[in-house]
């Protein structure tokens, strides 16, 4: 299902980068959301040609092997595919985190994130593939 998956330190590695990505993604949603409320729902192209953007930029970061989620674009989530004793989970980091502590099951989404036990963020039960 997934090309990659993370241990929690690889998935650390990579925020600096996915932490430009989604800052951009929040700035140019914030802006459409705007676009769209000032032009009364209405799509205009540059509305339009921030959609398209928006899209790149996620592109982006699943070529970076890793998943926007957040819609509404207000939280900036993303989504790290894992496994954890063989079960395919996503480690779970929000914008304002300073690094992935969470985690949830593939079908649980954000309002299952758990956090991450010592154990799991020293590495010894997760393996990379």
């Amino acid at each position: 299902m997934f090309r990659e998956f993370f241990t929690p330190k690889e998935a650390n590695k990579r925020l600096p980068l996915v932490k430009k990505i989604v800052k951009e993604i929040l700035h140019k949603g914030h802006d459409v959301r705007e676009l769209l409320k000032n032009n009364e729902g209405q799509q205009t192209s540059e509305s339009l040609m921030l959609v398209d953007e928006i899209e790149t930029l996620m592109k982006e970061l699943e070529d970076l092997g890793c998943f926007y989620k957040d819609w509404n674009f207000e939280i900036g989530l993303v989504d790290f595919p894992a496994t954890i004793d063989g079960e395919e989970v996503f480690l779970c980091w929000r914008s304002d985190e300073p690094e992935i502590l969470w985690y949830h099951g593939i079908e649980e989404g954000y309002a299952g994130r758990k956090p991450l036990p010592a154990q799991w963020l020293l590495g010894d039960v997760f393996k990379s593939s």
